[in-house]
């Protein structure tokens, strides 16, 4: 057993340090980022976020909406070969196809990988990108997948993960993966680092495993652990080439999921003729969301948890969010906003011109409540 001492850091630990600059409106931030990759020697070029591969999030309809503004979809596992082949046979195949924003995720059994054959040799290099996801990229066996994939398919972008540590970063990279996602428990409705006592807070855990991918050639997904657009820009500022969001983009009409009713009492009251008070109730709209290691995850895919293992996720309620678009709308404007307060006239600078201030509190919380709107 060993400590380490260093301090490490969450996205809440620090704020950005406001810096002179020469850009006089948020409109001439540039926020595409352009990537040649280390194994696969492909190109990519697009605003660098990913939707996760989550229910409710990763779905067909999210991918095609997200492409429209060339930001990126991981989608979910659990759709069927024909599903997936109906998809990519759908996408024509040109330099502004939507098959440049959209990867295929799978695990790393044997079934996992005959699927994925029985989809590749149906629709070809249409699948361009693969997210090979465990919730532990250190195990042996998946260090091998990752470099048996990479020798069959050599023209895959291949996303692999999850790590946060820098060894393991660099050791996907030279194993044949163009992209590492970086994040062990930092995710809203993952309880790993409850269940387990695994974890690395995350914005240390991008600067580490960020550095280390950049020094072979490789880059990573900050995935996991951003709860406001301001996290998004931290991320990034710490290193990350793109940053992934599972919670932030749940409850949105292109995740399909139910909207739930429910009521809730307001607090007020109003007064009958007859003197009695009946409560004021507010009507609120939310959608289911839960982690993929979840009880209800397993429940739904795989017949129920299995008897060697924990749930390592949550379900929760979000509030029902409409059109992706408005989110995504945000999230940009805060991230140019916060490169003109850094001096980055573009994403791709951001990290060079970015001092952390660590502090004991981010924002004035005096007004914050279910009912504002920031």
């Amino acid at each position: 057993m060993r400590i380490e001492d260093d301090v490490k850091l969450d996205y809440s630990d620090v704020l950005i340090r406001p810096k002179r600059s020469t850009l006089g409106s948020r409109k001439s931030v540039r926020v595409e980022r352009r990537f040649k990759f280390a194994n696969s020697k492909a190109e990519y070029e697009g605003i660098p976020i990913m939707a996760s591969n989550m229910d409710g999030v990763g779905t067909f309809t999210m991918a095609d909406k997200l492409a429209e503004q060339g930001i990126f979809t991981c989608l979910v596992k659990t759709y069927t070969v024909s599903e997936l082949v109906e998809f990519f046979d759908s996408i024509e195949n040109d330099s502004n196809s939507r098959t440049n924003y959209v990867a295929y995720s799978m695990g790393i059994t044997d079934a996992d990988h005959e699927k994925f054959r029985n989809v590749y040799e149906q629709v070809g290099d249409k699948v361009k990108y693969v997210c090979i996801d465990v919730a532990n990229g250190y195990s042996e066996r998946f260090l091998g997948f990752v470099r048996q994939f990479r020798e069959l398919y050599s023209n895959v972008v291949i996303i692999a993960g999850n790590v946060v540590t820098a060894d393991q970063t660099q050791e996907l990279i030279l194993n044949g993966a163009d992209i590492v996602k970086v994040g062990i428990g930092p995710g809203s409705v993952c309880t790993t680092r409850i269940k387990t006592g695994v974890g690395y807070p995350q914005l240390s855990a991008v600067i580490e495993c960020a550095d280390s991918a950049h020094g072979v050639g490789g880059h990573i997904i900050a995935d996991g652990g951003c709860t406001c657009p301001g996290d998004v820009v931290k991320a990034y500022a710490g290193g990350a080439d793109f940053v992934m969001l599972g919670g932030m983009l749940a409850g949105h009409d292109e995740g399909g999921g139910e909207i739930v009713t429910k009521h809730t009492a307001t607090g007020g009251a109003y007064k009958t003729p007859e003197g009695t008070f009946i409560p004021y109730f507010e009507e609120q709209n939310f959608v289911a969301f839960y982690g993929m290691s979840s009880d209800a995850a397993n429940t739904k895919h795989f017949g129920g948890l299995k008897d060697y293992r924990a749930s390592e996720g949550r379900e929760a309620l979000v509030p029902y969010r409409g059109a992706v678009n408005d989110t995504i709308q945000d999230i940009l404007g805060g991230l140019r906003s916060a490169c003109t307060y850094a001096g980055a006239q573009k994403l791709k600078h951001l990290s060079k011109c970015t001092t952390f201030v660590r502090v004991q509190n981010q924002f004035n919380r005096t007004y914050e409540s279910t009912t504002t709107k920031a």
